[in-house]
Order: structure tokens, then sequence, then C-alpha cells
């Protein structure tokens, strides 16, 4: 294997927005919020200058209520609704072939290998490490120094694809190559170098091959 080609999964390789939104909305119901409107919410979820509990939930850290509730309603309903990206399937089993895959995801180590597994591609990669795996979640460097961790491969051949600002940062933290997708939860409006669809994608990872 030729690369290491980190992931993360919600918003790039699985659409769970959706399913997110309503368990936000669930915890918010409980606490006596009023519903929040899904799109709004899943662009604030991925925004690293905003305080997501207090955002959400109007408290300055997250409470262990809080997280039992959205604990509780995502494990019963995490697989519910949701769908591989278009020609996702595809391009992992392709690039598996060439590259050594990962996921670095914030969400829980369980629920990510079991979404993955009820959508079938959870053998294409050989690593998972969920915001359960480490102190400090994506903006953090941390989940993906812990990746590197484990391989052999150098900075210069590891890649992580995202498409959240939380990502980017990640990756210039952790001194690796990122590149973001625009097809996930947050809407990068064209900028450079951000993948449109997985066509383009695909082609990035061709050509890192040569």
């Amino acid at each position: 294997m030729s690369r290491l080609v980190i992931f993360d999964m919600d918003g790039t390789v699985v659409n769970t927005g959706a399913m997110i939104a309503k368990t936000i909305n669930y915890v918010r119901s409980q606490l006596g919020l009023e519903p929040m409107e899904p799109k709004r919410m899943l662009q604030t979820l991925n925004d690293p200058d905003i305080n997501s509990a207090k955002y959400f939930y109007g408290t300055k850290h997250f409470t262990a209520e809080q997280s039992r509730l959205f604990e509780e309603y995502y494990h019963e309903n995490c697989i519910v609704g949701v769908e591989l990206y278009e020609g996702m399937g595809k391009l992992l089993k392709e690039c598996s072939r060439e590259y050594t895959l990962t996921i670095a995801t914030n969400a829980h180590t369980d629920f990510a290998k079991r979404i993955l597994s009820h959508l079938e591609v959870d053998a294409h990669f050989d690593l998972i490490i969920g915001a359960d795996m480490v102190q400090n979640p994506k903006p953090h460097p941390e989940m993906l120094e812990k990746t590197l961790g484990r391989y052999s491969y150098g900075k210069d051949r590891t890649l992580l694809i995202g498409d959240s600002h939380k990502d980017k940062r990640a990756a210039q933290a952790a001194g690796i190559e990122h590149v973001l997708v625009n097809w996930g939860f947050t809407d990068h409006g064209g900028s450079e170098g951000c993948m449109e669809n997985i066509e383009e994608l695909q082609g990035f990872l061709t050509n890192l091959k040569s």
C-alpha cells in the first residue's frame, strides 16, 4: 500500500445528517426546548468556532443528562435512513486495493462501526477511531496522530478526506495533506481544492498513485 488515506465519516462517507438532526432535536424536546431547523443545525455542528453545547442546549458544556439522552436515542436509531453518498461504495472498494484506508470520526466508535457494517463498507477500513478513543476530538489533531502512530507511513504519505473545517484544522495541526468534499454538511462554496462530486475525488485519488 503506497499511502494512508484517513476518511471522516459523517458527511463524507455516509449521509447521517437526518438522524443526527433528529437526535439533537429529541434531546432538545426532552429538555423542554423547541426543535431547530436541520440544515442550520448540521452546519453549526461542523463549525469549530461555535460552542455546540451552548448553541444546541444552552449550557457551557455537554451535561451527563444531554450525553445520555443523545447516546440512548442514537443507539436505537443510528442506522435508520443512513446511506452512502452515491458512488462512495465503488470508490472505497477501488481505493482499498491501492491504499490503507481508515476512519477518524467525532462519532462514538461503536456507532461508527455499526453504521459502516450496516452499509457493508466496514471491511474496506483497516482502522476505525472514534471520539471515545481520544481525549480531544477534531479539530484537535489527536485522532490523526493516533492513526499515524499505528502505521509506518510518513506524514507526507498521509491524506485526510473530510467535509468540515474541523477536519481541515485537524489535518493542518497534524501536518498532513487534506481534501474537503462539498457534498456533506458544510457548504464550501466552490473553494479551491474542494471536491464537488465523487468523480472529482476519484480522479484526485487516482493521480496520487502516479
